[in-house]
């Protein structure tokens, strides 16, 4: 009868012990089988690995409206156009596309009066220029304009890009883990055999803590979201006594 044995090893990581970038580690198992010959043995450590990669956001958005009231269409359209045109100019001239903007009017009439309101909303991905030029207008246009608060998003380019680090961190972590298991049990790190992300979860980080201070409510928030990656990987072990052919 063929002779086979299973050898399985459990080290517990140390309590609150972190990774830089806010990457954190679990445990992992070793296990040695040896399958129906001595000479045909199968040596392989088993890991996991975790990581949490935070990203703030990246894209803000700003609603600008104007409006007016005029006893002719001509006079109401001239006055919000004009307006208009300016808030349009000042984006310009601070560096935003077209593609940064959209616009809409709306013209209504209500007994002799005609009313026409128009909303632009802009997009940066420029914090500070956002503030730039939410001051510009706010100084030159006063109580004509109406600019409202900013919109803090992510892009679906930085949400991609979180989820991969996340993913990437976790491998790395169980890689650094196996290698220190295999220099632990005298072999050598082989190849991976096996790779598989077996839990994701992303959070928006809403409650944020403000230094124990108290908030300032006229400050916009700034959202977070945090995704955690956690995977299990397999490598071959080589003994070091076994010289490479």
């Amino acid at each position: 009868m063929d002779n086979q044995s299973r050898v399985f090893a459990a080290v517990l990581p140390a309590a609150g012990r972190d990774f830089a970038g806010n990457v954190k580690e679990q445990g992992f198992e070793v296990r040695a089988v040896n399958c129906h010959s001595p000479t045909n043995r199968v040596r392989e450590v088993q890991v996991t690995g975790t990581a949490e990669v935070c990203c703030p956001a990246d894209r803000v958005s700003v609603r600008v409206s104007v409006g007016n009231s005029k006893e002719s269409v001509t006079e109401v359209t001239n006055s919000v156009s004009r307006r208009l045109e300016y808030i349009l100019q000042a984006f310009r001239q601070h560096g935003l596309s077209d593609n940064d903007t959209s616009v809409r009017r709306f013209l209504h009439r209500e007994a002799d009066q005609y009313y026409m309101d128009a909303e632009v909303v802009v997009t940066f991905s420029d914090f500070d220029k956002m503030e730039q030029v939410r001051s510009v207008l706010l100084e030159k246009l006063d109580k004509s304009v109406c600019v409202g608060t900013p919109q803090f998003y992510h892009s679906a380019e930085s949400l991609s890009l979180m989820r991969r680090r996340a993913c990437v961190s976790a491998v790395e972590n169980a890689q650094q883990k196996a290698s220190e298991v295999s220099q632990l049990l005298g072999q050598t790190l082989g190849s991976p055999l096996l790779v598989k992300e077996e839990e994701t979860r992303e959070w928006r980080n809403e409650d944020e803590e403000n230094g124990g201070a108290a908030p300032i409510h006229h400050l916009p928030h700034t959202p977070t979201i945090t995704a955690s990656s956690r995977v299990s990987v397999s490598f071959s072990l080589r003994d070091r006594s076994r010289k490479n052919l």
